[in-house]
């Protein structure tokens, strides 16, 4: 398999990091994951950053649905 690279990673639109990190914070507070943007992700278990990262996708899903529809 060829490696061409590619992060899918990147920030696409990068006006909108600030707003993403704003977000991530905000959704870890809501799991319980206090100061999270300080934290050692290292530290956390596989299911607690797969959570943060599930609820971000669900949000963002979410909104874009909105949008889409007019809402």
């Amino acid at each position: 398999m060829a490696n061409n690279n590619n992060n899918s990673n990147r920030i696409v639109v990068p006006e909108a990091r600030q707003a993403l990190n704003q977000m991530k914070t905000e959704i870890a507070n809501e799991l319980g994951l206090s100061n999270y943007e300080a934290t050692d992700k290292g530290n956390l278990s596989s299911r607690q950053n797969g959570y943060v990262g599930g609820y971000m996708t669900k949000k963002l899903v979410e909104m874009a649905q909105r949008n889409m529809s007019g809402r």
